[in-house]
């Protein structure tokens, strides 16, 4: 997905973008931007990383057996 954003404006080291046709006010870093001038305007490339976002999941799933594995133990240890 491409979105269009304005520079409207700057506000020390973030810009004030007017994103889409709804010119949705979106402020952002300065530095995570190419080199721009009040009105020009950015062509903004968006995409769900699948691989990134199967791999958070993943992981937040292991850490989440973890705990049950390590409350299970102190539980069961409690018994004794």
């Amino acid at each position: 997905m491409e979105i269009k954003a304005v520079v409207d404006r700057w506000e020390e080291d973030k810009a004030v973008l007017l994103v889409g046709e709804s010119e949705t006010r979106v402020i952002w870093p300065r530095k995570l931007l190419p080199k721009a001038t009040e009105g020009d305007i950015l062509a903004i490339h968006i995409d769900v990383d699948t691989v990134a976002t199967q791999q958070a999941r993943a992981e937040a799933d292991e850490l989440f057996e973890q705990i049950l594995r390590q409350n299970n133990g102190e539980t069961e240890n409690n018994k004794e």
